[in-house]
């Protein structure tokens, strides 16, 4: 697993070189812990986080394209290496009440280039997984 971190990197001799596979790692972490995160729950970036999917639930299905929204504008806010962010929703023919949502984005930071591609499944709750 990648160190993280700057500290991290230099105590294991590291220094700057971090790998496109590090630096994938690091975007699906911060991202896991965006889009788990309400919108107005962090006192010092209360637009940190996602809309509350609780709050939209009684919607469904019209809440799909607010989520969307939510999701697309966090990342573009809070995730300064991901530009062309494009947030889509995945029907499951299984089961027509989940709520699953593919993420593209291109990576650009630090003369790392390419394309990303993350999952997402909203859980009843509100929990998102991402992989």
């Amino acid at each position: 697993m990648a160190e993280r971190g700057l500290l991290s990197r230099i105590a294991a001799g590291q220094g700057s070189l971090v790998s496109q596979g590090d630096i994938v790692e690091s975007v699906a972490a911060h991202l896991r812990v965006l889009l788990n995160t309400r919108r107005g729950e962090s006192a010092a970036a209360p637009n940190f986080g996602i809309l509350d999917f609780n709050d939209v639930v009684h919607m469904y299905p019209s809440a799909i394209p607010k989520m969307q929204q939510s999701i697309r504008m966090a990342i573009q806010e809070f995730e300064p290496r991901l530009k062309s962010v494009v947030v889509t929703h995945q029907p499951n023919e299984d089961d027509p009440t989940a709520l699953m949502f593919d993420i593209s984005a291109q990576l650009s930071w630090k003369g790392q280039r390419g394309a990303l591609r993350f999952h997402t499944h909203v859980h009843p709750g509100g929990k998102v997984d991402l992989w």
